[in-house]
């Protein structure tokens, strides 16, 4: 069964190719999803991957969350659900000027 990792605290400049040479150390990576900036189209800075096993992901965690990855600590942990954002927010103006 395939494990969804969170990376977090990635450089700016990192690829999909680089992530999945640094977690293929651990085992066999499924799928990498690098976060990007709508605006920008710059990596944000985290990434989803998914690894083939358990034992892999738990590999991963180990051997690199925490660890100094091209002048940063990386923070690799099992990625959780992501959480419901209904409730409000945004413009809800509703006042009209006369």
């Amino acid at each position: 069964m395939s494990t969804k990792l969170y990376v977090g605290n990635l450089p700016f400049d990192v690829t999909e190719a680089d992530l999945r040479t640094l977690l293929s150390e651990h085992g066999p990576v499924e799928e990498i999803a690098v976060v990007m900036d709508k605006v920008t189209g710059k990596a944000r800075g985290f990434a989803f991957a998914t690894m083939n096993t358990q034992e892999a992901a738990n590999a991963a965690i180990q051997g690199l969350n925490g660890r100094d990855w091209k002048g940063r600590a990386l923070t690799v942990n099992e990625a959780r659900p992501r959480e419901d954002r209904s409730g409000g927010g945004g413009y809800g103006g509703g006042r009209s000027r006369s």
